[in-house]
């Protein structure tokens, strides 16, 4: 297997990859597959773990930075832009296809935690992309608006937009806009806020476990509002008749959305659940990892997500 950086143009803005490539001969063109980061994190994290992985049992994948983010260009640093997010997938469809030894008609689209909801979206507008999965999958905004487990007081979201237009208005006179910083300092605040979900996240990105020091540690205020009216999975339904994996951790708090995701799909679907495994737990945890991978493999090696 051979990892390569490469960039490629996503509306204007450069956007940094790695680009995998098996080592496995082959007798033409081969599968290939886009790798989604979760949100905050970098193609050297988690992305990069799935796409060496599933590269290894012969895909071509190509893990990437989200425009504004990790090594990938656009200003302001820290933007979420949803919009672009899904054109960031859509741009790596189009550089996939003028690899010579990538398949154009089978490629397909893996996003991790916030890509998940990112690829749905982008599969339901690009029929360029014949099979869709996701592991530990969500609309980030759903996140935002209506927290992790989906309960969170509707009074936390609407101080955050308060903060955001209180930021445009403070950018529009030339003053410091601030940021939204999005992790607290320690893991006992982390757990305090988010609970056992916060507490993994933290460890996760602010330790040696998974930290990187291109993981972004704050968003732009600006992020906010753009999320308040993206709806990751209103295009779901336009996915089918093209197939539908999602591989959810059984503890995971965030599953309710997946399940949402579920009932929405109107072609092939498969809601795939890893016993004992938490959201965060399918980022690193090798047997958990291992268990997905092997159900990826097989989704996307089946005739029937391919073709």
């Amino acid at each position: 297997m051979a990892r390569t950086a490469v960039t490629f143009d996503s509306a204007g803005i450069p956007i940094a990859a790695h680009l995998y490539t098996p080592d496995l001969p082959a007798a033409g063109p081969l599968a290939a597959l886009v790798v989604g980061h979760p949100g905050t994190g970098v193609k050297e994290q988690t992305a990069g773990t799935y796409a060496q992985l599933l590269a290894e049992r012969g895909f071509v994948t190509l893990a990437f930075d989200a425009a504004h983010q990790g090594e990938s260009g656009g200003m302001p640093r820290g933007l979420e832009d949803p919009g672009q997010r899904v054109e960031d997938f859509k741009a790596a469809v189009s550089y996939l296809g003028t690899r010579e030894v990538v398949d154009a008609d089978r490629i397909g689209l893996l996003g991790i935690c916030a890509s998940g909801g990112y690829a749905l979206s982008a599969a339901g507008g690009d029929h360029r992309v014949r099979a869709v999965a996701t592991v530990s999958g969500v609309d980030v905004a759903r996140q935002f608006r209506y927290g992790a487990d989906g309960t969170q007081d509707p009074a936390v979201f609407r101080s955050l937009l308060d903060a955001a237009a209180r930021a445009r208005s403070a950018a529009a006179r030339g003053e410091d806009p601030g940021v939204l910083t999005v992790f607290p300092g320690t893991a006992e605040q982390a757990r305090a806020l988010g609970g056992e979900h916060g507490l993994e996240g933290f460890e996760y990105y602010c330790t040696p476990r998974g930290g990187h020091e291109r993981s972004a540690r704050f968003l732009t205020w600006s992020s906010v509002d753009r999320l308040a009216s993206f709806d990751a999975f209103h295009a779901v339904p336009l996915i089918g008749p093209r197939p539908l994996l999602q591989i959810v951790g059984s503890r995971a708090v965030t599953s309710w959305m997946a399940v949402d995701v579920h009932h929405r799909a109107t072609g092939p679907r498969e809601l795939h659940w890893i016993e004992g495994a938490s959201h965060v737990d399918l980022y690193d945890d090798e047997k958990h990892i291992a268990s997905a991978v092997d159900r990826l493999t097989d989704f996307f090696t089946d005739p029937q997500s391919m073709t």
